[in-house]
Formats: structure tokens, C-alpha cells, sequence
């Protein structure tokens, strides 16, 4: 039974229960899952991410601008960039803290400016009351109106800084290794290429290509795999597993002809084929995260994709080999909500944050039974 509690101070609506579905020969779910609301009155919540040292403070973006911290139970601004832009699908976005916080007190974020979007690093106090010095490391990532501006910040199990970004509605963007729209990129700390990337002929900073509009990263635990999740046309949101050089495919020349498919094995044959794909019609996959741990039993090692068009959380089970996906299932859909990020703390819960503006929006906490 899936037990949503939520919490009459921030005037939620009654608990709801439902049982989801067992996949035939799949692993079995979980018995229960509850949500707890860990903050509210927000305006779309983008990312969430955790400090690497005890207490573990929880960061967070809005798109509107704002990187702030949890504190005392409410929201404690940390900085507010003057350039950033909230436009279309643009905006404060990807955050990413330094796993040397401790030391350098670097946080990265991904935001939409006028003139491109951009990585920036941010060295904060050492209380996160504000931010002492500002690096623009990673520039020139096209935009357009604001549409497919991606952009997801996570640390590798390499320690490595990876970036997804979108192809800004530019149909040469994907293919053009001289652009870093429609890619993955892989960099160190100061933006530059980091050591072990392909050697592809163009920017050194890409990892792989042929991407459409990937916001979400995830890395599976105890081993080097990265997976991207990307926003397909009217078909085929895609899970890819990725390969360092590998191209995935989407090729919407000439313009930009969204009937092109996310995969295009006719033009590309050695094109990286999804490791999940939504088939027709799509559900607006973004953030992504895998579940580590025994109390999570036999979801333990499942990829957990926050959903927006169809608004609910996605399970995706690797089969054997680890690489294919075998069963799927739905879960929170009784939220009717946009469904933007969602990440595993170093409680081994789940963070979730819903794509609500207007001071709606909503981070939870979601934890098995």
C-alpha cells in the first residue's frame, strides 16, 4: 500500500492509499511508501541536493532565481544570481554541491541568462548565509527562446563535474561537436575538459551527442554506469546508458523537424540505441536518481524517474545484465502534480520536488514503510 501522509500545516489535502501493481516475474515492490511534505510555499523547485558532511543540509533551486538552503524548517536564501533569466523551459536549474564542500565550499548551478546558458560555481560561507566569490566555468551552451535548455549537475563516481544540456531548438545543434548543445558534457572543476573524454574531433568537453533535451543524470551505485533521461518529440522519451563517444541519434535537420526519430539508425547506425524508451505517446521524464539500500528492498537498485506531463514517479528494474530495462511500474500519480527532481539523501530517503510555480510548490520526503 502506497500511504501518503500529509501534513495539515501547510493545508495539503487528506491521506490517499493506493496498491500498486506487482510486475509479472518482476521484483517485488516495497510494502508501503510514505510522503511527507518537507517544505512548501516554493515557486518550481528545480534540483535538490545535499551537503557531503553531517547534518547533510538540504540545497535546492527555483527557476525563478533563487539557490537557497533548508534551515529551521523554512527556506534561508543563499544567493540570487542578477543575470540569471526564468523563460519558457529556462532558469535557475541544475545545482550540484562540490563533494569537497567541506574544503572548498564550491556549488554549481546551471542557469539561463541572456545570452546563453551557463555553469556557474559559487563558493559560499561556510554557514551558506551567501556566496563570497562567483567563476563561470562552462559558457556559450546555446539557448533559444528558453525551450530544451536542459540542464542537469551531477558529480560522477569520478569526481567529475557532468552537464546535460539541451539542443535549444537547433536542429544542427546535436550532431555539430563544436556545439555544446544537445550533449553530455564531462569537465573538472573549473569547467575544463576533464581527462578520459573521447577524442571526437571538436570540443573536448563532450562526452556524448546526438541528445535532444536531457535533464536528468544518474549514476548507478558500485559501478561507473551514467544514464541520461531525455525528453523525446510526440514519441520515445528515452533512458540511455552512456558511452563515452557515443552518438544517440537525433538528427531534426533540415530545420527542425520533430518527426525525425529520437534515434535515427538509418542516418547513424552505430547510434547508441535507449536503454528504456516511452514508446508513444511520452511522459516528460526529468530528474532521475537510483535507489540504494536494503530498506528499499526489492526496489533496491531500481532507476526512479520524476515524471511532468504524466506526473507520477516512474520505476524502471534493470534486468540482469544490468543494462535493459525489464518491468516498470507507476507510483505517487494520486498527486495530479508535475513531478520536476528527484534525489536520494544521505538518510537513503527520497527527495522530491513538484513543478508547481506561484508559491505552490512543494518538496517531499519519500521513504518506505
Amino acid at each position: 500500500m502506497l500511504l501518503l501522509l500529509l501534513a495539515t500545516s501547510l493545508a495539503l489535502a487528506a491521506c490517499v492509499a493506493v496498491d500498486p501493481a506487482t510486475p509479472p516475474g518482476g521484483p517485488q515492490p516495497t510494502p508501503g511508501l510514505v510522503a511527507i511534505p518537507v517544505l512548501g510555499d516554493l515557486s518550481q523547485p528545480w534540483d535538490i541536493a545535499f551537503l557531503p558532511v553531517a547534518p547533510g543540509s538540504m540545497l535546492f533551486t527555483e527557476k525563478a532565481g533563487d539557490l537557497s538552503v533548508l534551515s529551521d524548517g523554512g527556506k534561508q536564501l543563499i544567493h540570487h544570481p542578477a543575470d540569471v533569466v526564468s523563460q519558457s523551459e529556462g532558469g535557475m536549474m541544475g545545482l550540484a554541491v562540490d563533494p569537497a564542500w567541506a574544503t572548498n565550499r564550491f556549488v554549481y548551478v546551471c542557469m539561463l541568462t541572456a545570452t546563453d546558458v551557463r555553469v556557474v560555481r559559487f563558493t559560499t560561507t561556510a554557514n551558506l548565509s551567501g556566496v563570497i566569490a562567483r567563476s563561470d566555468i562552462v559558457t556559450g551552451i546555446p539557448r533559444s527562446s528558453g525551450r530544451h535548455s536542459g540542464c542537469r549537475l551531477r558529480f560522477g563516481p569520478d569526481d567529475r563535474l557532468w552537464i546535460s544540456t539541451g539542443d535549444a531548438v537547433q536542429g544542427t545543434n546535436p550532431q555539430d561537436l563544436d556545439s555544446l548543445g544537445g550533449k553530455v558534457l564531462r569537465v573538472n572543476r573549473n569547467g575544463a575538459a576533464a581527462p578520459g573524454n573521447p577524442s571526437l574531433g571538436g570540443d573536448p568537453r563532450i562526452y556524448t551527442y546526438g541528445h535532444r533535451n536531457v535533464q536528468g543524470l544518474a549514476f548507478r551505485p558500485g559501478t561507473n554506469q551514467a544514464f541520461s533521461v531525455e525528453h523525446g518529440t510526440g514519441c520515445d522519451d528515452e533512458v540511455n546508458r552512456l558511452v563515452a563517444g557515443a552518438n544517440y541519434g537525433w538528427d531534426p535537420v533540415p530545420g527542425y523537424n520533430e518527426t525525425a526519430p529520437m534515434t535515427d539508425l538509418v542516418k547513424f547506425p552505430t547510434a547508441r540505441v535507449a536503454t528504456w524508451s516511452s514508446g508513444c505517446p511520452t511522459i516528460a521524464p526529468s530528474g532521475a536518481t537510483f535507489l540504494d539500500g536494503p530498506q528499499w528492498r526489492g526496489w533496491n537498485g531500481a532507476l526512479v524517474l520524476a515524471v511532468l506531463k504524466d506526473q507520477h514517479l516512474h520505476v524502471l528494474f534493470p534486468n540482469g545484465s544490468g543494462d535493459l530495462v525489464a518491468f516498470e511500474q507507476e507510483v505517487m500519480n494520486e498527486f495530479g502534480t508535475r513531478l520536476r527532481s528527484v534525489v536520494q539523501g544521505p538518510d537513503g530517503s527520497l527527495y522530491v520536488a513538484t513543478d508547481v510555480g506561484g508559491g505552490g510548490g512543494l518538496i517531499w520526503r519519500v521513504l518506505p514503510l
